[in-house]
């Protein structure tokens, strides 16, 4: 059965206040990222309850909602549905400004798009250094340059890339705001900065615009306050044209001689703010950084660290504090998660745990955090001392960053240095050392609170127990996801989730109704007990495929006795529930002991029925 991205994309934009409450939509490799207008009308327990949906993590204005590795189907749906503009969220009125929610909301809204076409880029070149250490590429060669250049690109062009997506932050005029910041590194620009020419008496200081990033942010805020003033006063027949040309002649010339230099000094000043703490605490500072990052990316903070990489690479050419932590980090998270598919007994955490480890360690850690590790304290304190023994080695050997990505197997290359080729090979020591922590300091923390010790019901009279129809994990009726069942309109009894597509009859008992569509059995058992199995949830729309009952209506039964085969596999891949209920239709004639919760085989007693008396 395929997945319902159109009903999770519904749903989720219901909870979050409907379209009207939405001023900007966009997505990450794991994520939704709203802006919100009324962060009231958020209904984060709901969001959370939504099918598909893995977590949830607001703050301000600025909510995000984990779907995973089906984020861009559930976007795609997203945008059918409604329409989303660029403009930044503003408090309703009467709401409360929080004003490191916003900062945190612009700093999201802007950098982060940039990170596909910066990590892309930067990719290119680490495997273009790589292939001339090899000797397979020529420095020289017209293959490598080409290419060389089109890596460049996104780095070199970094300020009109900023300029697009701090203009649709702010919903402003985006091509007066490529143009006016593209003058900035137009040739005949850098020429005449180059120079040292002035205006109106005051020299424009020499700064090359490219690569930057915090002169494009202020040109163009400042930008949208001009664009604003100058529509308000313009006559509507000649705003067309008079509103970008003000633009130009103002924004352009204040931003070489006031907002650029200041914007570069920012940038500047934020490199040197962390270096120092790098100098201070060396290595310590990779290390813890490493270990709270878990912690980071749960409430949205790692975001803030983003600014700074981006400006540390087109500043210095390489990164020593974020990118290597990241390593430690999203390594250990892959290694925790195999750690807990070793230990779990739950099947269902076992398939997600394996599937969100192979995830972390390629550097998409979301299905990881949310999905596996943020749900036991016990494996959350795996990834942490991983991430910390992961990033005292990194640190130690300074292991240096090149590229601003996500760090995880795929991009190992974001660590190719010219200059000294230990540098990757400390990576991938690094990725060894937070594999092997996490998952070793998992596998003696974790508990698998999901599953519980299998216990029999104590008191059972002959002729009067239920056994376990199925090899798999035993629940109580309450966890059925289907009303019918747990609300025990039908009855009360117990759910198996099935391990083996074999199913075996409970007790001695008469079969009263084999189902034509062959998903269900209903019995009557020798103590008077009337039974229903019922394979699987909905399994009635399949009519019959994938079932071979191996009885028939009037069979008498023994315990123990197979009375249907069920393709598990097929069920599962069209998406069917496969839980199946075990029902005492006739529970008011009963006193019902239950096993508790655990993983059960076929002839494990579950219930002991006791007759009440009339």
């Amino acid at each position: 059965m395929a997945k319902d991205y159109a009903g999770t994309a519904k749903a989720v934009l219901k909870q979050v206040g409907g379209e009207e409450n939405v001023s900007h939509l966009e997505h990450c490799s794991t994520r939704l990222r709203f802006s919100i207008a009324d962060a009231g009308k958020v209904d984060k327990d709901a969001l959370k309850a939504i099918p598909g949906v893995m977590g949830v993590v607001s703050s301000g204005n600025q909510c995000q909602v984990v779907i995973g590795n089906d984020v861009i189907e559930v976007y795609d749906e997203l945008l059918k549905i409604g329409t989303f503009h660029g403009g930044s969220a503003a408090p309703a009125e009467g709401g409360s400004k929080d004003i490191s929610a916003m900062v945190l909301d612009f700093m999201v809204g802007i950098f982060q798009p940039l990170v596909p076409a910066i990590a892309g880029g930067g990719i290119l070149k680490a495997f273009l250094s790589l292939l001339t250490l090899l000797g397979v590429m020529d420095s020289t060669g017209a293959w490598y340059r080409v290419l060389y250049n089109a890596a460049d690109a996104a780095l070199y062009f970094l300020p009109i890339m900023v300029a697009v997506t701090m203009s649709t932050k702010l919903n402003c005029n985006r091509l007066v705001a490529v143009a006016s910041v593209g003058a900035l590194i137009l040739p005949g620009m850098t020429s005449m900065i180059a120079e040292g020419v002035s205006l109106w008496g005051f020299g424009i200081k020499n700064i090359a615009y490219t690569y930057q990033v915090f002169p494009a942010i202020l040109s163009v805020a400042f930008l949208y306050f001009v664009e604003k003033y100058v529509t308000k006063i313009s006559p509507k027949p000649i705003r067309v044209f008079f509103v970008p040309m003000v633009c130009f002649a103002v924004v352009v010339p204040v931003t070489l001689l006031v907002l650029g230099p200041i914007g570069f000094t920012v940038g500047q000043g934020l490199t040197t703010v962390i270096l120092f703490l790098y100098n201070k605490l060396g290595w310590l500072a990779v290390a813890l950084l490493a270990a709270i990052l878990p912690l980071m990316i749960a409430m949205g903070m790692h975001k803030a660290l983003v600014p700074y990489a981006v400006t540390s690479i087109t500043e210095m050419g390489e990164e020593l504090l974020y990118m290597p932590a990241s390593l430690a980090h999203n390594i250990s998270e892959g290694g925790a998660c195999f750690a807990v598919a070793l230990r779990t007994k739950d099947p269902d955490l076992r398939s997600a745990a394996i599937s969100a480890g192979i995830s972390a360690i390629f550097g998409i850690t979301e299905p990881a955090l949310y999905g596996v590790t943020l749900q036991n304290k016990r494996a959350l304190s795996g990834v942490i001392i991983g991430s910390f023994v992961g990033g005292l080695v990194v640190g130690m050997t300074g292991l240096k960053a090149f590229v601003a990505m996500g760090p995880g197997l795929a991009g190992m290359a974001m660590f190719v240095d010219v200059e000294n080729s230990m540098n990757i090979v400390w990576g991938f020591v690094g990725f060894g050392v937070s594999l092997a922590a996490s998952f070793a300091a998992t596998m003696i923390l974790f508990k698998d609170n999901g599953v519980q010790e299998f216990k029999a019901p104590e008191a059972v009279e002959d002729g009067n127990g239920i056994v376990s129809p199925l090899e798999g994990r035993l629940i109580p009726l309450q966890k059925v996801n289907d009303e019918v069942f747990s609300a025990g309109i039908l009855g009360d009894g117990m759910a198996v989730i099935p391990e083996k597509g074999e199913l075996y009859a409970p007790a001695d008992a008469s079969i009263d109704t084999v189902f034509d569509s062959k998903h269900a059995i209903s019995m009557v058992c020798s103590n008077g007990a009337e039974l229903l199995l019922h394979v699987g949830l909905e399994t009635v729309k399949l009519e019959g495929k994938y079932f071979a009952p191996q009885v028939k209506s009037g069979d008498q039964v023994k315990a123990g006795q197979l009375l249907m085969k069920f393709d598990l596999k097929a069920l599962k891949k069209e998406g069917f529930d496969v839980v199946t209920p075990i029902i005492v239709t006739n529970a008011a004639d009963y006193q019902i002991d239950k096993a508790s919760e655990g993983m059960v085989k076929n002839g494990d007693l579950i219930m002991g029925l006791k007759k009440q008396e009339a």
